[in-house]
């Protein structure tokens, strides 16, 4: 497909787009009802037929699809193809149970590749690039799929994957590579490896970055364009609907557009379920209309942001999602208090002494959260030996944390280079037994 093309996409005419949606949804349940034994035990036993569902205007009677009901599914249970028609097979970490399984048909490799094209087209990405993936390659969906959707598009792919950093940086420099592929902390790692290793990071040739994989917070952007020198975009996916290839930023970065011709995105209540207006702030539910190998209906994502559905300056008519502020299954309760990670991120980024390298300790005893504790990674220039100076600090913090919270956690203030860096997804939240202390 022609840039041109990609680009057209995007600036449908709102009511064939509503059509495509329609048709979408109609092809998407048909094609599940009749091949996956999942959705046809999941309709027969909701008293639902699927010839009832006429696209848009009855498409809530649909049972939602849980990350539960996909691991009980494990592993292949989700099928709606006879497996040798399966090429490719992507999996979630796992960490929490057992992993999501995803499988794509020829078709699905097809049109996910055309996707993530797209997105990386909004970003203003061209033929005439060179993109580092960054990205680990193995059963994580985001190496591959930015990998494909980059030569779709037609630029030249170093397909590096995660870790080696000196290598990586000295082959960076030396292809004179202009799109990085990472997550927004392992770009952040990089600028700070590359200045240890005499490099400025200036010097360097890249112009966008394509970040996924984990929030990223405005002070993490500021961060990671000013120490690069490039134009920082964020992209969403997940391995339950495809992977990268949902939703992404253009440059002028007013939230992620999702490609509406392809998934049918829904705001729902996380409590009750009830499907929200465009502008409310709720649960993300998503359908791909054109899931062959796994498809799943009316996915709970699991992840808190609202629909905007206003044009966008860049002129794209397809809706937007603001950036995610959390995850419904994220939260964190604390003496009857309910917290989300990103509110205490929030907070953190408005400290100039804080870089953006954080965790949040829960000690717990037995399933019960009896203290949070915020370790802060001081930036150098806020490091100090003066202990008034530190104290006067940790008060401001706690207080900011508390008026925001209805909470004041423990703080503790670390060193410049104290906490873990990590080539993937920043581990944010730790869990420990209060007997350990």
């Amino acid at each position: 497909m022609k840039l041109q093309e990609q680009h057209l996409k995007d600036h449908w005419n709102r009511e064939e787009l509503e059509e495509i949606q329609a048709k979408g949804l109609k092809k998407a349940v048909r094609h599940a009802c009749a091949n996956s034994p999942f959705y046809r035990q999941l309709f027969e036993k909701s008293g639902l037929d699927p010839e009832r569902i006429e696209g848009k205007a009855n498409y809530n009677l649909i049972p939602f699809t849980t990350k539960k009901d996909l691991r009980q599914a494990y592993p292949y249970g989700m099928t709606a193809v006879p497996l040798e028609k399966i090429l490719r097979i992507h999996a979630s970490s796992g960490t929490t149970g057992k992993p999501i399984v995803a499988g794509y048909t020829r078709a699905d490799l097809n049109w996910w590749s055309e996707a993530v094209a797209r997105i990386c087209v909004m970003a203003g990405v061209t033929v005439k690039d060179i993109a580092q993936v960054s990205f680990g390659y193995g059963l994580f969906t985001g190496g591959f799929g930015l990998h494909y959707g980059l030569e779709r598009l037609g630029a030249t792919v170093v397909p590096f994957s995660s870790g080696n950093t000196e290598r990586q940086l000295a082959l960076m420099k030396d292809f004179k590579t202009t799109v990085l592929v990472s997550t927004p902390s392992f770009a952040l790692y990089m600028a700070e490896a590359a200045a240890g290793l005499g490099y400025d990071p200036l010097e360097f040739k890249l112009r966008i970055g394509l970040f996924g994989g984990e929030p990223c917070s405005e002070a993490m952007r500021e961060e990671i364009e000013g120490k690069w020198g490039l134009t920082a975009t964020v992209n969403y996916g997940l391995t339950e609907v495809v992977g990268p290839g949902v939703a992404g930023e253009c440059p002028h970065k007013a939230g992620m557009h999702i490609l509406e011709d392809l998934y049918y995105p829904e705001i729902i209540d996380p409590n009750s379920g009830t499907v929200l207006p465009d502008g409310a702030t709720g649960e993300l539910v998503l359908t791909p209309f054109l899931k062959e190998g796994f498809p799943v209906l009316r996915y709970r994502t699991g992840d808190i942001t609202r629909l905007k559905a206003e044009k966008c300056s860049c002129g794209r008519t397809i809706r937007r999602m603001d950036y995610i502020t959390g995850r419904s299954d994220d939260m964190i309760i604390i003496k009857g208090v309910n917290i989300f990670p990103s509110q205490i991120e929030e907070v953190l980024t408005g400290f100039k002494e804080v870089s953006p390298h954080y965790q949040l300790i829960l000690h717990k005893t037995r399933d019960t959260i009896k203290d949070l504790e915020v370790q802060v990674e001081l930036t150098p220039e806020g490091f100090t030996d003066r202990y008034k100076e530190l104290e006067a600090l940790e008060r401001r913090i706690k207080q900011s944390l508390r008026s925001t919270l209805s909470l004041g956690p423990r703080i503790t203030l670390l060193e410049p280079g104290s906490l873990e860096r990590t080539t993937g997804k920043a581990r944010r939240v730790v869990e420990k037994e209060k007997e350990d202390l």
